[in-house]
């Protein structure tokens, strides 16, 4: 019976992470569109964030605040939002798939920071900005709605099917 429902839910399987975060320091970590990306918390302002990203390959990164100003210690290295976001990453999805996902080896956070480290990256653009926090922003939208099991109409996006006679 349980099988049979399974089978006509339109439910996604959730991969669980790695390892539990706190989500105090990076709230949020994607890897998308070619990039590991995601927010990192201010340590010094509670009401700032800062949008990180490293691009897959060539390690071309980013980081500025939520309100598009360059972070002041993304000059020529990671800054320390970058090094938390990789970190973050490692705990969530695992070192082997960061490490597969920005084209580098490594088997723990610092090894994947260094390896990308010896490779001098380049700063560049945060075009990725904008659409990552609007991103995080989304998901937080989530986590103001009471618990409900009825269905939310923005993830209705299955089409619809044929009931079988």
């Amino acid at each position: 019976m349980l099988s049979e429902h399974r089978e006509r839910s339109s439910t996604a399987r959730v991969i669980p992470p790695a390892r539990p975060r706190k989500l105090a320091k990076v709230p949020f970590v994607e890897l998308a569109d070619g990039r590991l990306q995601g927010v990192v918390s201010s340590g010094s302002d509670v009401e700032r964030v800062y949008v990180s990203s490293v691009a897959a390959g060539n390690y071309e990164f980013a980081c500025s605040t939520n309100n598009n100003r360059p972070c002041g210690g993304a000059y020529g290295a990671f800054c320390k939002h970058i090094r938390s976001l990789i970190s973050e990453a490692v705990v969530q999805y695992g070192a082997e798939r960061v490490g597969r996902y920005l084209k580098v080896d490594g088997e723990d956070a610092q090894s994947i920071t260094a390896a990308m480290d010896l490779t001098s990256p380049a700063q560049g653009g945060n075009t990725a900005a904008a659409p990552v926090f609007s991103r995080f922003l989304h998901h937080l939208a989530y986590l103001e709605l009471a618990p409900t099991t009825a269905p939310l109409p923005e993830m209705q996006w299955f089409p619809p099917t044929r009931a079988v006679v």
